[in-house]
């Protein structure tokens, strides 16, 4: 297989549009019948840097169709697989594209770009696919199997093995990363090649030929050998290649060999890395509005505070769960709602007047279900453990509330930290003071005013002054008027509580951001069959 890497010179002046698309068509003329593979960068639609929507839409949409032609024109001719990448119009919204164009001129594929930046949502790029599970693209084109980044797709290296594990033998990458030097590229394209025993065939633009960022189109083998490089020249490079050529080695000392990703499988150890696949969910900055809180898990039907009602609230898709903290005599902090133990346990006295192995000892299940006898208090590292970037996790601490001088603040922060879901939780406490405090420890962790019975109707004055994120409010000491000011101010509202479906579906209409509730399902049901 004979592959070329188009690079066409890029501006940041949006004058001379017409000279580089001109330029990049011209060198699709270059390409030839040798060439089994062409290659071209991102956004080839739109030739200079744009900085709104209205210019990029305006410069697609003025060279999209002949862009597409002379693509479609160069596979025929050179008898080529050619991958361009254009803004394309899906489902009511503009996506970054790679397009696959066989050799008889037929777009046969699509890639939609997994990860966006600020940069591209700023300027109205759709990015709400990406927020839904998929498997890595691959296309299977005259016996080739395909797979694809993008631009900032090169950064996210979590995403490699799941490409490894799909057999590929060529990564396409279209792409424009204009501030990276040529050395980081580079180190970039090895490693994905490495990782993924795949040639590498990546598109970029040049701002110009004696720069030393941006540009670099190569093609790197997956021994990790860089067979072309561009640097910073505009033009064509080709580098001749077996795409079923692959790398093996000895999958450690003495070892059959076997490639790199598979020597990596050998000695996985999951619990030492970032929370990844699937179950993710989104940051608590970006998970979107409306929203429904499960209030101390599912506790409608199994032991509130526990790690059964989390589970179940998750399982059956709540986007939060909320849970209270408190801290036993011997400083382990524990999830229960009550200072006492009468009513969620076997137990007597306040739970900060017990060692947490005492706590241990008592059940916290039987109470709600004879089936459930011999459940025990979960602590709070024990929910970190099972459900870190699970869901928002809505933390009520208790002792914060109590306004204790021993606040454990440095500990619960310390713990999210640890458990790498800081961006998905947020505190809730009624204490202006413990509030101010954790802002000032925490400034990117969210935090919600909490209910103060002294002075219900002043939360969102209070949450203006503290700089809070959030108000819970609670019911009946609230109302609309309420709820517009804080949206007035950038402050979302919570609501505690709505067990009743009529009554969430009110709060919905009222412009409620996220209901608290025991019944999660009933009302997630409920709330799924509203009128918009």
């Amino acid at each position: 297989m004979k592959a070329c890497v188009i690079q066409p010179p890029y501006s940041l002046d949006l004058k001379k549009s017409d000279e580089l698309f001109a330029y990049k068509l011209d060198l699709l003329k270059k390409c030839t019948p040798e060439m089994d593979l062409i290659v071209l960068p991102e956004y080839s639609d739109v030739p200079c840097a744009t900085a709104t929507a209205e210019d990029t839409l305006f410069y697609h949409q003025k060279y999209f169709d002949p862009l597409m032609a002379a693509c479609k024109e160069t596979a025929v001719r050179c008898d080529a697989v050619l991958f361009v990448n254009a803004l394309d119009f899906v489902d009511g919204e503009y996506r970054n594209t790679t397009f696959a164009i066989n050799r008889a001129g037929a777009v046969v594929g699509k890639y939609y770009k997994r990860h966006i930046p600020p940069l591209e949502k700023k300027i109205d790029v759709a990015y709400h696919y990406t927020e839904q599970y998929s498997e890595p693209y691959v296309l299977d084109l005259d016996g080739v199997r395909y797979a694809f980044l993008t631009c900032y797709d090169f950064y996210f290296y979590e995403a490699f093995p799941k490409i490894a594990r799909k057999n590929v033998d060529v990564v396409i990458g279209c792409s424009l990363q204009r501030s990276d030097t040529h050395d980081a590229l580079e180190i970039m394209c090895r490693h994905l090649a490495y990782n993924t025993n795949a040639y590498v065939v990546r598109a970029s633009v040049s701002f110009a030929e004696d720069s030393d960022v941006c540009g670099a189109s190569m093609i790197v083998s997956p021994r990790g050998k860089v067979l072309a490089n561009l640097y910073g020249k505009f033009g064509l490079a080709t580098a001749d290649f077996d795409p079923k050529d692959k790398y093996y080695k000895p999958a450690g000392y003495g070892r059959a060999p076997a490639a790199h990703y598979e020597y990596i499988e050998i000695g996985r150890t999951p619990w030492n890395y970032r929370a990844g696949g699937s179950a993710v969910c989104l940051s608590e900055k970006d998970m979107p509005y409306p929203r429904l809180c499960a209030h101390r898990g599912f506790s409608a039907v199994l032991p509130e505070n526990s790690l059964p009602a989390y589970g179940a609230a998750i399982a059956l898709g709540a986007e939060e769960i909320e849970f209270d903290l408190w801290a036993t005599r011997d400083g382990v902090l524990v999830s229960t709602h009550d200072w006492t133990l009468e009513r969620t346990s076997n137990g007597e006295g306040y739970v900060f007047d017990h060692d947490y192995e005492e706590l241990k000892k008592l059940d916290f299940g039987a109470h709600v279900d004879a089936g459930l006898a011999g459940l025990r208090i979960a602590t709070f590292e024990d929910i970190l453990k099972k459900f870190s970037s699970l869901a928002v996790m809505n933390i009520h601490v208790k002792i914060w509330d109590m306004e204790y001088e021993d606040d454990r603040m440095e500990e619960i922060v310390a713990l999210l930290r640890k458990y790498d879901c800081a961006d998905r939780a947020y505190f809730m406490t009624t204490s202006d003071k413990k509030i101010a405090k954790v802002k000032a420890l925490a400034p990117d962790i969210a935090v919600c005013v909490g209910h103060d019975g002294n002075r219900p109707y002043e939360i969102v004055d209070r949450a203006i002054a503290l700089g809070a994120e959030k108000v819970q409010l609670f019911k009946p000491y609230f109302n609309q008027e309420m709820i517009d000011k804080a949206h007035a101010h950038g402050i979302k509202c919570n609501v505690f509580y709505a067990d009743d479906p009529e009554e969430a579906k009110a709060y919905r209409k009222m412009g409620i951001d996220t209901i608290l509730t025991n019944n999660f399902l009933v009302v997630k049901t409920a709330l799924e069959t509203m009128d918009p």
